[in-house]
């Protein structure tokens, strides 16, 4: 009878994730990720989470949802696409933002999303103790959603999707209801390198191992002090995280443009040039990036990424 309901519970939330726009929804069962937590302690023991602290705080915690949520059995996850149908200007000069930062935060959109689809499970169910989470809490989230079918691992350590690719965000809902979990898919990397070959940091220390304090987006957007010079010609006009790895791809021909509107290209930034870019004031950088995940950075951060490539 447990086992009955566990299905028409995961049956029952697709569904709904479906209405509400995200690109697939898998199950997981709540426990100790046995597999990451020697991948995860060698690889801060190499010090690849640079200056980013928060890595190795709460290691307990992102190994196991149940120190997150009490009572703890599932572990839904959510993947949303982001890949745009209009890219920025794409002249050689121009400089470039990740994909991922075109529109709206994505923590607000998808938080969103996840609240709507929390408040669905308890309509339908009953009440339902569980909690939301989008990249802002000690969750490995990739680990997860490999759990759940949602894609494979690359050796770029982005989960791709055999249908949409790898452009897509993901989120989780941690609850104590008992679901019918979904199974992991193969690995389809095989023999391609194009992602390590690409790298201009080499932040690809190995298939499947990344340097994160080497990689582009850490220089742009964690990193809060001065870029090092050895990087100087590498990095390839990115001001704001980094898609190198992601565009050569082979998986992402299959990336289709998302359905999202707050996703979309902030107008003001489609016809943006170099000279834009290098005289951008407070008031229009507060203008465009109010709701952005740029605004992270702050204009003075924005400023140091667009010094920096323009010195190149």
């Amino acid at each position: 009878m447990l086992q009955s309901y566990a299905v028409k519970y995961a049956n029952l939330i697709k569904t709904k994730a479906r209405e509400l726009g995200f690109d697939y929804c898998g199950i997981s069962k709540a426990e100790f990720l046995e597999e990451e937590a020697p991948r995860l302690e060698a690889w801060l023991s190499k010090n690849y989470h640079g200056k980013m602290a928060y890595m190795a705080n709460y290691f307990d915690k992102r190994l196991d949802p149940r120190l997150l949520v009490e009572g703890a059995k599932s572990v839904i996850t959510l993947i949303l696409n982001y890949y745009p149908e209009k890219t920025l200007p794409q002249a050689p000069e121009n400089l470039k933002l990740s994909k991922y930062a075109y529109g709206k935060d994505y923590h607000f959109v998808m938080k969103d999303k996840l609240k709507d689809l929390m408040e669905a499970i308890s309509e339908e169910i009953g009440e339902v103790n569980g909690r939301v989470f989008v990249d802002s809490a000690p969750v490995m989230d990739k680990a997860w959603a490999k759990k759940s079918g949602a894609g494979w691992l690359g050796k770029h350590t982005n989960l791709i999707n055999r249908e949409i690719g790898s452009f897509f965000f993901i989120g989780e809902i941690i609850c104590d209801l008992e679901i019918q979990p979904d199974g992991a898919i193969k690995d389809y990397c095989g023999t391609c390198t194009r992602c390590i070959d690409a790298c201009p940091t080499d932040a690809i220390v190995e298939p499947y191992v990344v340097d994160g304090s080497k990689c582009i987006s850490y220089y742009t957007i964690e990193l809060k002090e001065a870029i090092p010079d050895e990087v100087k010609g590498k990095m390839e006009n990115w001001i704001f995280g980094c898609d190198i790895c992601q565009d050569v791809c082979p998986w992402n021909s299959f990336a289709r443009p998302h359905s999202t509107p707050e996703f979309n290209l902030n107008p003001q930034l489609a016809e943006f040039t170099k000279k834009d870019w290098e005289e951008i004031t407070e008031e229009l950088f507060q203008e465009i990036f109010r709701r952005s995940a740029v605004k992270r950075t702050k204009l003075e951060g924005l400023k140091r990424n667009i010094d920096f490539v323009r010195e190149e």
